[in-house]
């Protein structure tokens, strides 16, 4: 699929996930086959720009094109004004946040409660495609709960005003993460716009994500909560979809080699105290699904240097290589 000038292949993206998504995960998740990968949430607020997390979350040095900003903030505006700004530090496609779930972010009538008032989306939606010369995309949920599903009038409202693609989560915000994603929903939004449409909920694996596109109709799949410990569903998604044939997970010797990687890239990102703290979340879900694993990450939090953290790691796995090698 295409969102502006912009060939986006495979069509198994990564979506934004707020303390997740940073710069070392998404190069990790492009390498492993995700076509697309947006930057965690960046506020509108100007006043929050020049502080040391929103500047990690606008570094896209080494990161391949198309680099995508996700932009919060609920006054039109201030998000075209952080749009602009974005863009002049190197954001190629600008997305809107209208899904976030999240009670801080709805509390500020921002993410998903903006859902509730589609005059103010709209005004929205045109301040900010007005704003800036590249490609302006929507992240959104179903609507604000089961009896206030408004998707595909968020979806009409966002093709009028210019916007270029859709992301659309099969959950209202009332739902959070909790039940079954709607994918009928999705496909009522897909029949209803001529935009390009994004599937996003409850993708687990290669076919799911097959049946999620026949479903829907989508053009593209994206994967948050599936893809933490495990960037390899990119590569395996991808492979189902142009071959029908299942990869196998990665071994535990792969599993290492990459989160090592992934640990170093951290550290130097961030810096050897915090990125030891966010590596702390990471380290649990690569080691999810292997022997002593629960009991291992109940520790975790006991090593407080990188040299401490990495030794760690590696004498956790080094039996289960030799138990794998024996095999």
């Amino acid at each position: 699929m295409r969102i502006g000038p912009y060939q986006l292949s495979p069509p198994v993206f990564l979506a934004p996930m707020a303390g997740v998504t940073d710069r070392p995960f998404r190069i990790l998740c492009r390498r492993f086959g995700a076509g697309y990968a947006v930057s965690e949430m960046v506020s509108a607020n100007s006043l929050l720009w020049a502080s040391e997390k929103t500047r990690k979350r606008i570094d896209h040095h080494g990161e391949p094109s198309p680099r995508a900003v996700q932009i919060m903030g609920a006054d039109p505006k201030m998000l075209a004004e952080a749009a602009r700004y974005n863009v002049d530090q190197g954001a190629e496609i600008i997305d809107i946040n209208m899904g976030c779930p999240a009670k801080k972010v709805c509390n500020v009538a921002a993410g998903s409660a903006l859902l509730r008032d589609e005059t103010l989306v709209a005004r929205i939606l045109e301040a900010v495609v007005a704003a800036v010369d590249v490609p302006v995309t929507l992240k959104m949920r179903t609507g604000w709960d089961r009896e206030h599903k408004n998707a595909v009038t968020i979806a009409r409202l966002a093709e009028a005003a210019g916007v270029q693609a859709l992301a659309v989560h099969g959950r209202t915000r009332a739902d959070a993460y909790r039940g079954r994603a709607e994918y009928e929903t999705i496909a009522r939004v897909k029949s209803a716009v001529s935009i390009p449409v994004i599937a996003n909920g409850d993708i687990d694996g290669p076919e799911k994500a097959a049946r999620v596109l026949a479903e829907t109709g989508a053009d593209a799949v994206m994967i948050g909560r599936a893809a933490q410990g495990n960037p390899w569903i990119f590569r395996r998604v991808a492979h189902y979809l142009a071959t029908g044939e299942v990869l196998p997970p990665p071994r535990a010797h792969e599993v290492l080699a990459v989160l090592l990687e992934h640990l170093e890239a951290l550290y130097a990102f961030h810096g050897e105290a915090r990125g030891v703290r966010i590596a702390r979340k990471h380290i649990a879900w690569y080691t999810k699904g292997f022997p002593g694993g629960a009991a291992y990450r109940r520790a975790i939090n006991e090593a407080q240097d990188a040299r401490t953290q990495v030794a760690s790691v590696r004498a956790f796995f080094d039996p289960i290589e030799r138990e794998e090698r024996a095999a």
